[in-house]
């Protein structure tokens, strides 16, 4: 999500508050903020799989390739 995508959200937001928003702003907002949800999801779940725990008996084990990466 690049830095337009956010203004235009942020702008979209303040304008529902301000004013409200026409049809095809409402539209828009709502698909602006399902791409960003996305996005965020994406990028947590990218940290989530590259987090390595080390078990009792010494061994490294990362919990993306245990639970994360099963096309989830």
């Amino acid at each position: 999500m690049d830095d337009k995508k956010l203004a235009r959200i942020n702008e979209l937001a303040r304008k529902s508050k301000a004013e409200g928003l026409t049809e095809s702003e409402r539209q828009e907002q709502a698909e602006l903020r399902a791409e960003y949800i996305a996005a965020v999801r994406a990028n947590l779940r990218g940290q989530l799989n590259n987090i390595d725990v080390v078990n009792k008996d010494g061994k490294i084990e990362n919990l993306g390739e245990k639970y994360g990466k099963k096309g989830h």
